[in-house]
């Protein structure tokens, strides 16, 4: 065994060692590749990421045609540029003082009894709801919505006047669609100027004296105008914000407090805008489309703050609604619904209508595990 051993290592240490066959390997030009084979066919050639070039097409002139769709092309080649993305500043469109605003109407035909199964969770009965901006529009559409749904409500608007008149048409409209109904929603008007901490103080306070508590509040207060923003005055960009966003924070703050001094659960649904997730077109708009982005991550931080306590806050950003302030605008930009609506997967703006059902499953228990959702109520706008 040991003499079998001794003549292999002998025999393995005879054998010559070859060299290694290692061949560096030369940068060739692509295009030369492709002309010669003179290189060994054994050695490769090694890229360092070198982009390859491609044949020109035959027709250069053809080809070439569609570089000016690229950034190599001349700026303003086309007509067409960008003509679909980008603000107009001639549009401007200043939101009218509070006497000259178009009075909005409850959607009929909603409030009945119906026999229509669905689950209990979506209902709102023995709550109180708060909406601040309700007099009008989507928020007299939202208010609505929680008082078929069984809420009570509490209407909150810089006008008191159009809020009581609306209260009591949502209270006689509910009777007329039930009658015989034993259990007739309570709905109040209150003042509020909500870029004010007191005036928010105040009408919360009201609001706890006539209806004992607070269970839910969609702060629907808000506006819009469209300005070029250098051309936007500061004073109006400032009340822009104040009821946008600070007068959003203010109600829901003041509610939340009164929600956990009750140790008690509560859902607070944030008006947004899909304004605060895309920059519309054509009509310029910077500051409240800032103000809704606000309003929007708003809900998800304090969702965040308040979920110990069992408050939820989420927030709803609707698409171009159909409301008589649209309406109004159109009217006086016609040109602007067919570019609206061109935009719109669904090809079609919404009815503040269409928004009850979206309010309601969020105030409700049916949303229980939902909190800090941007629920966009928008045709698939901001999809595309």
């Amino acid at each position: 065994m040991k003499s079998t051993l001794l003549r292999q290592v002998a025999r393995a240490s005879a054998t010559p060692v070859r060299a290694p066959t290692f061949t560096a390997a030369t940068r060739v030009p692509f295009s030369q590749t492709e002309k010669t084979a003179t290189h060994p066919p054994h050695a490769r050639n090694f890229s360092n990421g070198a982009v390859l070039k491609e044949k020109a097409p035959k027709d250069d002139a053809d080809h070439n045609k569609h570089d000016q769709y690229s950034t190599s092309g001349k700026p303003g080649a086309f007509k067409h540029e960008g003509q679909h993305s980008r603000t107009d500043n001639r549009i401007k469109v200043e939101y009218p003082e509070e006497d000259n605003l178009p009075a909005s109407k409850p959607v009929q035909g909603r409030g009945g009894f119906h026999f229509k199964r669905t689950l209990a969770s979506f209902s709102l009965e023995g709550r109180v709801g708060v909406v601040t901006g309700g007099a009008r529009g989507l928020g007299l559409v939202m208010s609505q919505a929680l008082v078929v749904s069984g809420a009570d409500v509490a209407i909150v608007d810089l006008n008191k006047d159009e809020a009581a008149r609306q209260a009591e048409g949502l209270m006689k409209h509910f009777r007329e669609e039930n009658p015989g109904a034993e259990n007739i929603p309570k709905v109040t008007a209150h003042y509020a100027d909500v870029s004010s901490p007191e005036s928010v103080n105040a009408a919360i306070a009201e609001i706890v004296a006539d209806h004992g508590k607070i269970d839910n509040l969609v702060t629907s207060a808000g506006f819009t105008e469209n300005f070029d923003a250098i051309q936007y005055p500061f004073d109006r960009m400032q009340k822009l914000w104040g009821v946008n966003v600070n007068g959003t924070y203010l109600f829901a703050i003041g509610v939340a407090k009164h929600l956990m001094e009750r140790k008690a659960p509560g859902s607070v649904v944030f008006i947004g805008s899909m304004s605060g997730s895309i920059v519309n077109v054509p009509q310029p708009q910077a500051p409240y489309n800032a103000a809704k982005a606000a309003v929007r991550h708003l809900a998800s931080s304090l969702a965040v703050e308040w979920a110990h306590a069992g408050i939820r806050v989420n927030c709803i950003s609707p698409g171009y609604m159909l409301t008589a302030l649209t309406k109004k605008i159109l009217d006086d930009n016609p040109e602007l619904a067919n570019k609206w609506t061109s935009l719109i997967p669904q090809g079609k703006m919404g009815r503040p209508e269409d928004l009850m059902g979206a309010v309601t499953f969020l105030c409700s228990d049916a949303s229980g595990y939902v909190t800090g959702a941007d629920l966009r109520v928008d045709g698939g706008y901001t999809v595309t």
